[in-house]
């Protein structure tokens, strides 16, 4: 029995092997690389992560990476599930192994770390602005991708459900940054400036 459940399991995996031999392929014989979509997710990336070095409050810095950081590593499993489960999928990809590096990596976490200095500088609520900032990812940035043909939906999933996931995803940012920050301040010595 044990064997069977073996068996399947590297069917499993050599079916993922296969569909992503394949996204490679599309990828390299459309010539993706070639497009104008591969370009704006280029730009998607690189643009965001210019901006932020320029605008990041360097004396926040650590704080306000890792709560960027927190954002990347939710959002990457989040994308990872809903593509897995076939709920979206980004047909332009920058590197076809990585088909969400754009958005998880750059566009998401940096407006989302640009909104949380500034609630941080101004004494602004961060949750108020989290809700507004997932209302600006599911209305406004997912279907103007749809509409560039650079993210597509599937199924019954709908820009509400991307709403929520955004909220979710800017709170367990904000819950792990803040838990971070109470361990500090109850067993640890303040960081050295350096």
């Amino acid at each position: 029995m044990s064997n069977t459940r073996l068996e399947q399991f590297d069917k499993a995996v050599q079916l993922r092997e296969d569909s992503t031999d394949l996204l490679i392929h599309i990828w390299k014989e459309y010539h993706l690389y070639t497009t104008l979509e591969y370009w704006i997710m280029a730009s998607i990336l690189v643009v965001p992560l210019l901006i932020l070095f320029i605008k990041i409050d360097k004396s926040k810095i650590f704080l306000i990476g890792f709560y960027g950081y927190s954002v990347h590593v939710v959002l990457a499993y989040v994308d990872i599930y809903g593509m897995n489960e076939g709920f979206w999928h980004y047909p332009f990809q920058l590197l076809p192994v990585l088909p969400s590096l754009s958005i998880d990596a750059s566009i998401v976490p940096v407006v989302s770390m640009i909104m949380y200095q500034w609630t941080l500088n101004h004494y602004k609520n961060y949750y108020l602005y989290a809700i507004l900032t997932a209302g600006a990812f599911a209305f406004v940035l997912k279907p103007l991708l749809v509409g560039l043909g650079l993210f597509k939906l599937y199924g019954k999933v709908n820009f509400i459900h991307l709403y929520v996931g955004y909220i979710l995803i800017l709170l367990m940012a904000k819950f792990m940054t803040n838990v971070f920050i109470w361990t500090q301040k109850k067993y640890g010595p303040p960081a050295k400036q350096f």
